[in-house]
Formats: structure tokens, sequence, C-alpha cells
């Protein structure tokens, strides 16, 4: 069974009371700030890598507050660090943690990174959570169910085809897909190709996948100028590519593409609001927080989490709900306080903020 959008309040509080009775905590540290706690105040300190700032907003901006949060209420002391998109940085951030101690830790891969750091901590008997991206060897990976998220991505591309009134079996539809490095990219394709393939698309151009929304554009108006600048719809795998596709299609002039999205971003939001993107993938990032809390607190109780489904290398894999936005359910992002007004509802996107009640 999959994790539904609200995970059990009462699990995860129980797991943490156990955990507070058996160990001592002297709150969080987000800074790296030196180990005086001995054997154990490390087996209490939970170590998160985060991978960059460019990919997506989410990063810094929702998943580092909600999994210091929820560590913290958990009894854990919390180091949470960002690789900004270097893999050399990324193993020397690891070296540091490891050295000063560690109870858990808490990878989102970037490029490959967090294979070397986890067989280095289960080498120290250190338990490594996957967060959102697979690491091979971890031994858990908690993520939002990846193959639904393609498969909402390539329904969002239906969905825009048939406003417009193009046959999906004669459109012509870009593949804009992800960085092949993040294991995810597949699972996103995976699903998204099931969709749009078994309503008769076949892709007209796929530039190699990426996860930044500079090339992306650059990428898509190669594409669209070998297509003699004709386009019906872009599978475009999160809101930070859609962008860049979005881009280029303005500079053209072509209203009315089908595009797709994922991760509900300002950006992403205000673009469905004012028509150039049909829809995002809403991945609420406090409900995946939540998860690999639950996930920590078990881990570090000697437990074995209970898990949703594995990976194809044996992984137990934890999978959380994705849910999708148009522009009706806009609103729902800002009232589940992933996003707000006052950023979505600037300029021209203000009327349609009024129009479909985003306040």
């Amino acid at each position: 069974m999959k994790k539904s959008a609200l995970l059990s309040a009462v699990a995860l509080g129980g797991a943490a009371a156990v955990l507070l009775a058996g160990c001592s905590s002297s709150g969080g540290d987000t800074g790296g700030g030196e180990d005086t706690g001995g054997t154990d105040a490390a087996g209490t300190r939970a170590c998160v890598i985060l991978p960059d700032a460019a990919s997506s907003p989410r990063w810094e901006n929702f998943d580092r507050t909600y999994l210091q949060e929820g560590l913290t209420a958990a009894g854990f002391d919390v180091d949470i660090q960002n690789a900004q998109g270097d893999t050399a940085k990324y193993a020397t951030i690891a070296d540091q943690q490891l050295t000063q101690g560690c109870g858990v830790m808490l990878l989102v891969d970037y490029n490959g990174a967090g294979a070397a750091v986890t067989a280095q901590a289960q080498a120290e008997g250190i338990p490594v959570i996957a967060y959102d991206r697979p690491i091979e060897g971890a031994d858990y990976y908690v993520s939002f169910d990846n193959v639904e998220v393609g498969r909402l991505e390539g329904q969002a591309v239906l969905d825009g085809l048939e406003a417009a009134g193009a046959d999906p079996a004669e459109a012509v539809v870009v593949y804009m897909g992800g960085d092949p490095a993040d294991g995810n990219a597949a699972m996103f394709r995976s699903g998204a190709v099931e969709v749009m393939e078994g309503a008769g698309i076949t892709a007209a151009a796929e530039p190699p996948g990426v996860w930044d929304g500079e090339k992306s554009a650059t990428n898509f108006e190669q594409a669209l100028t070998s297509l003699g600048g004709e386009v019906d719809g872009v599978w475009a795998a999160n809101d930070t590519n859609a962008a860049g596709v979005i881009t280029i299609l303005q500079k053209n002039n072509l209203e009315g593409v089908a595009v797709s999205g994922q991760d509900a971003n300002v950006a992403g939001l205000q673009n469905i609001l004012l028509g150039w993107q049909t829809a995002t993938v809403y991945k609420p990032v406090k409900i995946e927080a939540d998860a690999a809390v639950e996930v920590a607190v078990a881990l570090l109780n000697g437990e074995a989490p209970e898990a949703d489904q594995q990976l194809d290398d044996g992984t137990p894999y934890i999978a959380v709900t994705p849910q999708l936005v148009g522009p009706e359910q806009v609103k729902d992002v800002v009232a589940a306080g992933d996003a707000s007004a006052e950023e979505i509802c600037t300029g021209d996107v203000a009327e349609k903020c009024e129009e479909y009640g985003v306040e």
C-alpha cells in the first residue's frame, strides 16, 4: 500500500517517544558544529546531505526546513548541509559528518556521489536512507511514487492535447527528461511513456536529459528548429525544465502547447495559471520528509520500517502518493503552505489568482 498524503502522526510520535526515552538530545545543529557529546550524542545525530539549489528550489525552501523540524522533534541533533552541485564537496561534507559521528545518514544523491558515501557509512555501521533519489546499496529509499509521478505527467500532456483538439497519434510531442545520472529520471520517463505512448504518442524529438532550466531551453529550441517550428506538446520532467521550454514557446509565440512538469514551484504554478503549462505534479514535501523521519526513528530503535514497495535491486521503498495540479488546484497548494499567494500572484498573474480563488 502506498503512503497516503496523511502519514500517521500517532506512529511518528510514538516512535519518537521511544527514542527520547532511551537517548538524550541537545537540540538541532544545522551548521555542522563540533560534536561534544561523545558516542551517545553521535548515536542520536542525523546527518543530511542535500544535492544542490539549482535543480529545484525545493531543497532549500522546503526539505531543509521540514527535515530539520521533524528530526529535531524526534530527538535528533541535526546536521543538514548542501553539496551545491559539487560531487567533491558532497564527499567532503560526508567525511566531516562521519568524523563527528552519525546515528543515521539521510542522503539526496547528486550525480552518483551518494553511493560511495553510503558504503562508507555502512562500513561504520551507520544506516543510510536514500531520500527522494535512489542510491545503490542504501538501507531504505523514501520518495514519492516516481513511476506514478511520470504517469501523471503523461496525463497532463494528454489533457493539454485534448484541450487543444489535437489527436495524440498525430501530435508533435517533444520529450524533455531529467538527468540520467538521477535514478528517478528513468522512473519518471517510464511512467510518462506508459501513458503517452499508450494513447498513441510517439516522441518527435528527445534531447539529452538535464535538470537545468537554461539547458532545457537551449535543447528544446534546437529540437523545435529541427521540427520546423511545429510542436503540440512537451513532456517536461519538472517545472524548472518546463520553465525553460516555456521561454522558447513564448519567444516563438506558440500558445496552447501541452506542457507537463512536477514540483509545484512558484514559477510552475504561475505558468499554469497563465495557461503556458498544463499542470504540475505536486509532491507535498512535508509528507515525504515526515516519512523519512519515521524511517530514521525506527532504524535508531533497531526496528525494520515497513516498506510499500522495493526497487529492482531489492532496496525497501517507502512510496508517497503525488497529486496532479492544474489551475483549479493551485489554491490547494497554497492552502497546504507549500507556496504563498504573495509570491504567486504578481503582475499579470494577479488577475488569474482572483479567477481561480488563489489567496
